[in-house]
């Protein structure tokens, strides 16, 4: 019996597909609370004295991992589908993952950048490479017509997860430097020091000790559908010689292949809008942890029912048709983000008079950039999980891995660019905005060719 047929005729228990959901629970807390909204705007505002070339290293680490995950994701892929179950993988990526994160505690004030940043690029890929095993389950385990709600509630969890913690750290960890008090109005838990900004740094150990624990029951409950017994030393030697043939394969089923080129560029801009978004806030408003924190709880808030909400548009409508409502969403964010100053928005279109006002998101263009947040908190789960189901609609399972490697490498290909090119347009006119506004331009691209790809049902080759 084939994989397609067991997952078809002998679905996955509840329980199995409900901790299969739970690893993006599990796993979301590291781009919300480590890359977006505590420990990165830390890095860039209290490692480095100068936010602009902040924002430029924060980005160039994100682009020099994004360039590791482009390489080796698509081989990593071939070789799960040789060697057959995903579960060892990721314990292996998630045992590297929980200690990068373990060590990001001593990354305090004062610390040697290149070490801090060295040890979140291994934590970035350990954290991607477990995400393309983890996706490529989904073929094997979920029915065809049950891909995008199941893709979409997951995501939702994920944020969900991501701002459970986000919102433990604000409450009872990260304490603003100058009064020395959580959101709370209290001193940090356990006697972490604000001086030393032990609260921001503490997000790496919280961080992996909630990967670990959400993770078991996805090892415990969810089953392998996996059936070959290949050597892994013939399995890599296998999976370096098919990639090339998989690229070409991949350029055969035409409609497959320009969603994964589209998939590359549009991506690169999410990506990179998820990472620099609350970095680009926190160099024009001096936004502290505090309004970091809420800016990505609001962000969570409205994240949550719009991917339960795709959940059931996306069997209605089809997985294109929400990534292109998505993409337009995204659009339209960062165009208003990149025209908001600290006086003015929409270009100038409309000023204020209450820059720097006092209090919490005080001034009027706060206000504005965090409206702005809203559509990209309403597009960034969609245009994802929407993005997966796409391709778990246009596979079998057999050729699953493989696949989701070359998806995580269509996600990641030039991923290394769009920050590469906000880090080099920052540096070049010492503008962040500037350089944000770079992303609008992957946004474009991938849309319009997007447009070219058909449904994904017309890309299925059954085997």
């Amino acid at each position: 019996m084939s994989e397609e047929q067991t997952a078809e005729t002998h679905p996955v228990s509840k329980k199995g597909i409900w901790a299969w959901m739970f690893f993006d629970w599990a796993a979301q807390p590291f781009f919300t609370v480590m890359t977006t909204f505590i420990f990165g705007p830390y890095v860039v505002s209290r490692m480095v004295s100068d936010p602009d070339a902040g924002q430029a290293a924060w980005a160039a680490s994100i682009a020099i991992a994004g360039l590791f995950i482009a390489v080796l994701s698509p081989i990593l892929g071939s070789i799960a589908d040789k060697t057959g179950p995903r579960k060892p993988w990721i314990g292996v990526f998630a045992v590297l993952k929980i200690t990068c994160l373990t060590l990001l505690w001593f990354a305090a004030p004062g610390s040697s950048l290149i070490w801090v940043l060295g040890v979140f690029i291994l934590a970035t890929i350990a954290a991607e490479f477990s995400i393309v095993f983890n996706d490529s389950m989904m073929p094997s385990i979920i029915p065809q017509k049950q891909i995008g709600r199941v893709s979409n509630i997951a995501w939702g969890l994920g944020y969900a997860g991501g701002m459970i913690v986000l919102i433990l750290v604000l409450l009872l960890m990260a304490a603003n430097p100058e009064t020395g008090l959580t959101l709370l109005g209290s001193s940090p838990i356990l006697g972490l020091d604000p001086a030393q900004a032990e609260g921001d740094r503490a997000t790496g150990p919280l961080s992996a000790l909630w990967y670990f624990i959400f993770i078991l029951p996805m090892f415990l409950l969810t089953p392998e559908r996996g059936d070959r017994s290949a050597s892994l030393k013939n399995a890599i030697k296998s999976g370096i010689s098919e990639l090339k043939s998989t690229i070409g394969e991949a350029r055969q089923r035409v409609g497959l292949f320009r969603f994964l080129v589209a998939r590359m560029i549009y991506q690169d801009g999410v990506a990179a809008l998820l990472a620099l978004g609350g970095t680009f806030a926190a160099g024009m408003f001096a936004w502290q942890t505090t309004e970091l924190g809420i800016f990505g709880i609001i962000l969570n808030v409205v994240a949550i029912p719009s991917c339960l909400i795709a959940a059931k548009l996306d069997t209605v409508m089809g997985s294109k048709r929400i990534v292109t409502i998505s993409i337009f969403m995204l659009m339209a964010a960062t165009v208003g983000v990149v025209s908001t100053g600290a006086d003015y928005t929409l270009f100038g279109l409309i000023s204020f008079n209450d820059a720097g006002a006092a209090g919490l998101f005080g001034s009027s263009a706060e206000k504005a950039y965090i409206l702005f947040g809203l559509l990209i908190g309403a597009a960034f789960g969609p245009v994802q999980a929407s993005s997966r189901s796409y391709l778990a609609r246009s596979v079998s399972p057999n050729e699953s891995g493989r696949y989701f490697g070359l998806y995580a490498f269509a996600g990641r290909a030039t991923s290394f660019l769009a920050p590469a090119s906000v880090a080099a347009i920052t540096y070049l006119t010492s503008s962040s905005r500037l350089g944000m506004a770079v992303i609008l331009l992957f946004f474009i691209v991938g849309w319009l060719i997007l447009r070219t790809a058909p449904a994904p049902q017309e890309n299925r080759i059954r085997s």
